[in-house]
């Protein structure tokens, strides 16, 4: 058997699953919300939970929404206009959500996070006991960087990278058996542009890797990936890095077929 296929095994078996969708998977160049990629998301997000899987969910886009509801051309660069982008867009984001898993008769719950509350010790607490209970009450916790109220120092030095570094700092907050990062590519690409199937040595993955370029509505980059995969895998937890776009991505992912680039937790 394909040790690559054999690996992805225990991918059904897991039972608390972080999915992180970036901006540029649920928005149009515009920055409007993809209504047809958000629907098929939020299905199959709806078909994991009534199998029993524990989800929560880390989504990008609060700010892409908002810079075209204020009809700006590009993404702002300073703080206060970030802000401002995000307060305008994340009740648009959230209301969206809340209207697709409505009709799946299944109720979210809104969580704003910064590096703060993972550093201190009972905002930490809190944050765990409430993601917790949410859970245990069949509500789907969707997750965002606190952007309206994160500092100039966390936006200059410690940068979320489009929610990639919070998906795994939600990770070890919620003790979870998988990470999935939806991408606009397939998963990680070699130099030939060909999808890399299995990762077990995150090193080598970095060097296949592209800087970000400037100006566009995320702040993530497969970089800004594979440094949260890195944190995802020693805390134990499976990753896999997929398309977003891709028809059935997410159910297909954890029925363990061949989808994405998987990378593997220290655990195996």
């Amino acid at each position: 058997m394909n040790i690559e296929i054999r690996y992805r095994e225990f991918l059904p078996e897991a039972r608390r699953i972080v999915v992180k969708i970036g901006t540029r998977v649920i928005t149009q160049a515009s920055g409007r919300p993809d209504i047809q990629i958000i629907k098929s998301l939020v299905k199959q997000l709806a078909y994991l939970q009534r199998q029993g899987y524990e989800i929560l969910l880390v989504s990008s886009g609060a700010i892409g929404a908002g810079v075209e509801a204020l009809g700006l051309k590009s993404r702002p660069t300073s703080v206060p206009d970030l802000q401002m982008c995000a307060a305008v867009g994340q009740a648009r984001l959230m209301a969206r959500y809340e209207a697709l898993f409505k009709l799946e008769k299944i109720m979210i719950g809104q969580v704003l996070l910064t590096h703060a509350d993972f550093q201190h010790r009972i905002r930490f607490a809190n944050a765990k006991r409430t993601m917790e209970h949410l859970i245990r009450h069949n509500v789907i916790p969707i997750i965002n960087e606190n952007d309206v109220v994160a500092d100039e120092e966390i936006k200059a030095g410690l940068s979320l990278g489009d929610n990639d570094y919070l998906a795994a700092l939600v990770v070890k907050l919620a003790r979870a058996d998988l990470l999935v990062i939806l991408s606009t590519v397939d998963g990680v690409l070699d130099a030939k542009g060909k999808r890399v199937k299995c990762i077990d040595n995150l090193t080598e993955a970095f060097a296949l890797v592209k800087p970000l370029a400037a100006g566009g509505l995320s702040k993530g980059g497969m970089q800004s990936k594979l440094h949260a995969a890195q944190i995802a895998v020693k805390a134990g937890c499976g990753v896999v890095i997929a398309g977003g776009r891709n028809n059935k991505v997410l159910t297909n992912t954890v029925a363990g077929k061949d989808v994405g680039t998987l990378i593997l937790s220290s655990a195996l």
